[in-house]
């Protein structure tokens, strides 16, 4: 069976992110031509093409893709294992939660005041990230739990529970046409210009991408595009905007995720405490 070390898996990943060869040598630190040889190393091992090549273009193949998704859940597992062995030797070590800013819908004080009263509580480091990497940070080891939204992140191969549901709303501009209105449907913003979060794919080419929520309101606040977000996100609502309800719109749902396959009593204390506090 063919087996591939960590390290080339990583040379792939690369490659199947950037689709240039030059820019994953440059991410990787390391020659063009050491790149390429280790490529073609991996598809001999193989016995199957990962990319189709051309002067101009880098493709990856179908066997390229299952890789590349695979491959990238395995360096995640490893990185995650070696990161909670280090973390398991400190008996102290704090307990890591990753969010992004203002993504708690007003629950993180309560829940960590929940969690400081079991016995067993340690220090909680509060990592905040982008909009498209929480859950990257649980894979990955880097945090132990994180405050996701669903449906929007994904929790493939997280465990989750769910804390807060809440509507979601569009957000204008004062002065836009469906300003006014108490709530709208979703077939109401046909047309409109949607962004989408930094690190996520395009949907057609023209959607314009945003790295947090202070620029997408400064972007609807100037006209460029209008928003959909879930209604405790837009609390206050900035001045020069409107939030209206969107009556059809799939509801959010604010979650607290782990890896499955964590089942330290570091995390489970915490999930605990988290449940308690849904319950009250």
């Amino acid at each position: 069976m063919a087996e591939l070390e960590t390290r080339e898996l990583e040379y792939f990943i690369a490659l199947a992110d950037e689709l240039h060869f030059g820019r994953a040598a440059v991410r990787l630190s390391i020659a063009q031509p050491a790149l390429s040889k280790a490529i073609r190393r991996i598809e001999n091992r193989l016995g199957v093409p990962l990319f189709i090549r051309s002067s101009r273009h880098v493709a990856l193949t179908p066997a390229g893709k299952a890789l590349q998704e695979h491959g990238r859940h395995a360096l995640n597992a490893v990185s995650a294992a070696v990161r909670h062995a280090q973390h398991a030797d400190d008996g102290q070590a704090p307990l890591r939660l990753v969010l992004k800013p203002g993504g708690d819908a007003g629950l993180l004080s309560e829940l960590l005041a929940e969690y400081a009263r079991r016995p067993d509580a340690r220090q909680v480091d509060i990592l905040f990230s982008g909009p498209a990497d929480r859950s990257d940070f649980l894979r990955d080891g880097r945090a132990d739990v994180g405050l996701l939204y669903a449906p929007f992140d994904d929790l493939d191969g997280l465990a989750h529970e769910t804390l807060h549901t809440e509507g979601r709303v569009a957000v204008v501009p004062a002065g836009h046409r469906l300003a006014g209105h108490t709530s709208v449907r979703m077939s109401d913003l046909d047309g409109e210009m949607l962004p989408r979060w930094k690190g996520t794919p395009s949907r057609d080419g023209t959607d314009p991408e945003i790295a947090d929520v202070v620029q997408m309101f400064q972007m609807i606040t100037v006209g460029r595009m209008i928003g959909m977000l879930p209604r405790s996100l837009v609390e206050p609502v900035p001045p020069g905007l409107v939030r209206v309800p969107v009556a059809d719109a799939p509801p959010s749902h604010l979650v607290l995720a782990w890896t499955e396959q964590d089942r330290r009593p570091l995390v489970a204390s915490f999930v605990a405490a988290a449940l308690r506090q849904r319950q009250e």
